[in-house]
């Protein structure tokens, strides 16, 4: 989509698309009020704006809108508009062994059990892994300071989204 496509759509549509990029309806509705953008670098610039703005409670209805790391049918059928976006960012659990599979459930379990949201990461490019070692890692972290981590992995994933949206743009 170019930026003038998305700049004419009606709201509901643009909702839509800014919904495809980030589940925060704070965030959609910020971006939303900035329209029509200047230039797609602009949306870039607004969107990290508005994301650093919102409170860790909008962070974590984003987190809502995202299959967990490694639950591709999950994703197929719960997240039918963002599931081939997941899909791609996750293709590093597509060759993983089951035994990678099996610590990915239990470490996503322990993490929603301890932070009371679902482990976010912007797993583009990753191996599962990587993506099994990062989640280990960071359920050593505390309840303060993960939320702003899990942040910036939606932000990066936010921003991956909105470039997948206007890839099509000059």
């Amino acid at each position: 989509m170019t930026l003038e496509e998305f700049n004419s759509l009606a709201d509901e549509n643009a909702v839509s698309e800014l919904e495809r990029c980030c589940g925060s309806n704070r965030w959609i509705n910020g971006m939303k009020t900035i329209l029509p953008f200047d230039s797609v670098s602009s949306v870039y610039t607004h969107a990290d704006e508005v994301w650093n703005a919102l409170s860790p409670e909008d962070w974590k209805e984003a987190f809502t809108h995202h299959p967990k790391i490694g639950d591709i049918e999950n994703a197929r059928k719960k997240f039918a508009s963002t599931s081939v976006w997941a899909e791609g960012e996750q293709r590093g659990v597509q060759s993983a062994s089951e035994e990678t599979l099996r610590q990915l459930a239990d470490g996503n379990l322990k993490y929603e059990k301890k932070f009371g949201y679902i482990f976010i990461l912007c797993a583009t490019g990753k191996s599962a892994d990587e993506m099994l070692s990062m989640l280990n890692n960071r359920l050593s972290n505390n309840v303060e300071n993960e939320i702003y981590i899990a942040a910036e992995e939606q932000r990066k994933i936010t921003r991956i989204r909105l470039e997948k949206l206007f890839s099509s743009s000059t």
